[in-house]
């Protein structure tokens, strides 16, 4: 009988060594990724955090296929590099941006959709599950509404299910929370956990926040200051599901005295 592969032993969904990304404008050179290393596997959910401008954004770019990268190497979806096994970031990466980025005219349904109308996937089917996906995200009834009609935090919901619509194989989340008051960004946090748990998909999301750093991932990787560079990548072993009173115990205090003192705040 073949031995049967614990998760770390499978090979990882993204696989990254000293990434390396540099922008240039006329003879100019600026270093935004100076050299970034970790291992993201299928069902993890990273939590990317690091000061403003340290090119955690950068590195969302680069994995969503926006930008190429200039040194060290880049594996998703297995060995052979960025296309390996198939991958397309077009068609099996999701992003989630600060902003919900609705479009106004376009009914809460209509908005999960386009995607699917981008990628031509069949009507019916793509109906089907943006109404399966309206479900999980908490938004049951208001798939005819329009987004003035719906409150920030619902509209990030349906940005979510929107990046989610097309079965996509990784979620990029930039900031995804930062523009809603404290209390909707706590529901939020809740809320993103119980989508990634239902939903099983990869996740990476940017925060500025060292607390729902710490809070959302399974894995926390922690940027230095500008140009990107791994200070140190981990797990965080926390009780699941994780509800909100885990941030008064020790435990979650002692990984943000850890990302704290990465950061050098004291």
């Amino acid at each position: 009988m073949s031995a049967v592969l614990q998760p770390q032993e499978l090979a990882p969904l993204i696989r990254m060594r000293q990434l390396r990304k540099v922008y240039r404008k006329r003879n100019e050179e600026f270093l935004a990724v100076s050299d970034v290393t970790m291992d993201v596997h299928a069902g993890d959910m990273i939590s990317l955090v690091g000061p403003s401008g340290c090119g955690k954004s950068t590195l969302l770019k680069i994995l969503s296929g926006l930008h190429g990268h200039d040194g060290g190497t880049l594996e998703i979806g297995g060995p052979g590099g960025a296309n390996g096994r198939g991958f397309n970031p077009g068609r099996d990466v999701g992003m989630v941006f600060q902003q919900p980025l609705l479009l106004k005219w376009r009914t809460i349904l209509e908005n999960v959709l386009l995607p699917a109308d981008i990628l031509g996937l069949e009507r019916k089917a793509a109906k089907a599950r943006a109404h399966e996906l309206l479900d999980m995200v908490g938004l049951t009834g208001f798939a005819d509404k329009l987004p003035y009609e719906l409150s920030g935090g619902m509209q990030q919901r349906a940005a979510i299910a929107r990046a989610l619509i097309h079965d996509p194989k990784l979620v990029l989340m930039d900031e995804p929370f930062g523009a809603l008051d404290a209390l909707t960004r706590e529901k939020m946090n809740l809320e993103m956990l119980r989508i990634w748990e239902r939903s099983r998909k990869t996740f990476i999301v940017v925060t500025h926040s060292i607390q729902e750093a710490v809070f959302l991932g399974s894995h926390c990787a922690v940027l230095t200051a500008g140009p990107a560079r791994m200070a140190d990548f981990f797990r965080i072993d926390l009780p699941e599901p994780r509800k909100l009173h885990v941030k008064t115990s020790p435990e979650f205090g002692e990984y943000v005295r850890r990302i704290y003192d990465l950061l050098g705040v004291d």
